[in-house]
């Protein structure tokens, strides 16, 4: 069976992507959950990590003896071991265009990332409203966001943005749960995306499961001392 490491569920964004996937295309798994401790090198979470892949990062997917690290790496074998379950849009264009707006999302999007890391437990408008006013980065970030899934969404139909659940859905999931945190303003028509997003299965069932750990880490908490 498939093997998934992942840190903590209520901030780790990179997890959550391979995870909902997996849970949502209905891929059998075994979930391996390695706490963040710190994430320096003498740390346990480095010292477990670093065993399983040369970076010492989560996720990684295990198959056997083969470790695959990396998002976009995971996604990509698991849309090749599992072809039957198109986790790729089927048509090439369409395919083509996911692979854009994942990668993009993969290496861009830092404002974003940085001002308002993911935090599932947490609700903080507050704090969201100070970041929209102050960070240029993070509106400019929102509305190529805006820009980018009101296109996709209106060149499919929904009810996702290739219209069936794929990759990019699992991809850009992490993203909603921050525009929940934050309440960062957005057109209602990509609200109701993030809604849609928030409904499945896989997401419910992750988020839940963030809710539940009741792991605060002060040092993945920019904005708060305590719960």
């Amino acid at each position: 069976m498939l093997k998934l490491y992942i840190g903590n569920k209520n901030y780790s964004s990179w997890s959550m992507r391979p995870w909902v996937l997996l849970k949502q295309a209905g891929i059998p798994f075994e979930e391996i959950k390695v706490r963040f401790d710190s994430f320096a090198a003498e740390s346990q979470f480095k010292s477990t990590m670093a065993a399983v892949n040369p970076v010492g990062k989560v996720p990684v997917l295990v198959h056997g003896d083969l470790a695959v690290w990396d998002t976009l790496a995971i996604a990509e074998t698991l849309a090749e071991q599992f072809p039957e379950k198109a986790l790729w849009p089927r048509n090439p264009q369409d395919r083509a265009r996911a692979r854009s707006v994942c990668a993009e999302m993969h290496s861009g999007f830092t404002a974003l990332r940085s001002h308002c890391p993911m935090n599932i437990e947490a609700s903080l408008p507050e704090v969201g409203r100070l970041i929209w006013r102050d960070q240029a980065g993070v509106r400019a970030d929102v509305e190529r966001l805006v820009a980018m899934w009101a296109a996709l969404l209106q060149a499919h139909g929904g009810p996702m943005l290739f219209g069936a659940f794929s990759i990019a859905d699992a991809y850009f999931a992490p993203v909603c749960m921050r525009l929940v945190t934050y309440a960062l303003p957005v057109p209602q028509e990509i609200q109701s995306y993030i809604e849609r997003v928030s409904a499945l299965p896989g997401v419910q069932a992750w988020v839940a499961d963030a809710r539940a750990e009741q792991d605060f880490l002060d040092f993945e908490e920019p904005y708060r001392l305590a719960r």
